[in-house]
């Protein structure tokens, strides 16, 4: 398995490059949302990668973030009919928080937009991810439609941590809001314990 490649970028175009590594040239294919974080041709760049591998060809897909490949790898796994040519569609028309966002708000109208996506994939990928991807995808979705102030991020970071202790998210919400209310100079870390104990 091919994790990553690091590199000199010999090409690139907004569905491939092509990376040199110790004289061998590697094609990968990309979305757009990688394509724009590219450097020139000529610049040294890392490629998070999957390879996957067919009958007739070994392919090699590549993206700047983990959250792309963890989002194509999701994809191409768990949603029947939905291959590497859908999963580079679906990261090149969103992003991975807006999409995981519409996913566990049952958005059909919005997965449908994406280009190479129709309205029975969008119900497959709803149905077969929601649980997947999880509430706490549907709170950063929300948080990332406006830039947060610091005390709004602490506060969002201290409600997706309890989130992902298993907490629902009205509540969690509701306990961070009460103690900063009395308390708003507290560092998340301690933001955490003391809801922690408020959830008790």
């Amino acid at each position: 398995m091919i994790t990553y490649l690091r590199g000199r970028l010999a090409e690139s175009l907004p569905t491939q490059c092509v990376v040199e590594v110790a004289g061998v040239g590697y094609e990968v294919l990309i979305p757009l949302s990688t394509y724009d974080r590219l450097p020139p041709p000529g610049g040294d760049t890392k490629l998070l990668t999957i390879l996957v591998v067919r009958e007739d060809a070994h392919l090699l897909y590549g993206f700047a973030t983990a959250e792309e490949r963890d989002l194509f790898r999701l994809l191409t796994s768990h949603v029947s009919g939905v291959g590497p040519r859908i999963a580079l569609g679906i990261l090149s028309g969103t992003t991975p928080i807006a999409f995981k966002g519409a996913v566990v708000n049952g958005d059909l109208a919005a997965i449908s937009k994406i280009k190479g996506v129709g309205k029975k994939t969008a119900e497959r990928i709803v149905v077969e991810l929601r649980d997947k991807v999880g509430v706490s995808a549907a709170w950063e979705a929300a948080s990332a439609t406006r830039v947060l102030t610091p005390d709004e991020r602490q506060a969002n970071d201290a409600v997706l941590a309890l989130i992902a202790l298993g907490f629902k998210q009205a509540e969690a919400h509701k306990v961070v809001k009460a103690i900063l209310e009395n308390r708003p100079s507290l560092d998340t870390e301690t933001l955490i314990r003391e809801a922690l104990k408020g959830l008790a």
